[in-house]
């Protein structure tokens, strides 16, 4: 988690390379109650404006979140939260990140798509925020 602009408006840094492996036997309870912890998180943390950054790389694809799981996290976000987001930062997207929200665009408002940008680089992503209080894990740097 970081800030940026006059206001310290929040970033919140998503490590996808962290999330739990999809052959684990608990893997649904892990993932619905890592959302509710994440949308909790997100309700204590965000009064204005915010950004999400989403890091793919050094993500094995059975780590990834399946595509009901995410749908279902942008149905039970709230509305203020999902108007308070500025921006959403995919960094390192994979095909299947891409091939994902090109077919769920069509299901999904205008506004949430319009908010969504893709960065091939860590050094793209330092053009476009403050990374000094980032904590980028090591094996996205390498």
């Amino acid at each position: 988690t970081g800030y940026y602009g006059d206001g310290l408006n929040a970033i919140i840094v998503f490590a996808a390379c962290f999330l739990p492996d999809s052959s684990r036997t608990d893997y649904n309870y892990v993932m619905e109650n890592l959302f509710l912890y994440v949308i909790s998180t997100l309700e204590l943390m965000v009064a204005e404006d915010y950004m999400i950054v989403y890091l793919n790389g050094a993500t094995p694809r059975r780590r990834m979140p399946g595509l009901g799981w995410m749908k279902k996290c942008y149905q039970m976000i709230d509305r203020r939260l999902r108007k308070n987001l500025k921006s959403f930062i995919i960094v390192h997207p994979s095909w299947f990140i891409r091939t994902i929200l090109a077919v769920t665009r069509p299901f999904i408002s205008s506004k949430f798509s319009s908010k969504i940008q893709y960065v091939s680089t860590l050094a793209e992503l330092r053009e476009m925020i403050p990374m000094e209080y980032m904590h980028i894990p090591d094996s996205i740097v390498k």
